[in-house]
């Protein structure tokens, strides 16, 4: 079976994501997209501590659509550097891995 992938991606809101998401799912770049609102961040940004509220988008798709899903995010995305992280999904139901693989383009 083809190798899938789960990339995070943090918004400064939950619209933005919303707009993200349904573009990656419309555009078939993504089988899915989770929206975790109210997530808080904390990290260095230009020499500063930075403290800010954002939103969390989980989103499952096709290694070999990554380099195009990156570039989509970073497309649609106001920050000036996009969190764009894949991690390989391993192992998973059949089913659900079965249903990614159809609902998605094939790279």
């Amino acid at each position: 079976m083809e190798e899938c992938l789960m990339v995070f991606s943090t918004v400064g809101s939950e619209e933005e994501g919303v707009k993200i998401a349904k573009d990656l799912v419309e555009t078939k770049m993504a089988a899915c997209v989770n929206i975790v609102p109210k997530l808080r961040s904390i990290y260095r940004w230009k020499g500063e501590i930075c403290d800010d509220p954002e939103v969390l988008l989980i989103i499952k798709t096709r290694k070999g659509l990554f380099e195009k899903l990156k570039e989509r995010i970073i497309k649609l995305h106001s920050y000036e550097v996009a969190e764009v992280l894949a991690i390989p999904i391993v192992s998973g139901s059949e089913a659900y891995l079965h249903w990614l693989l159809e609902v998605t383009l094939t790279p």
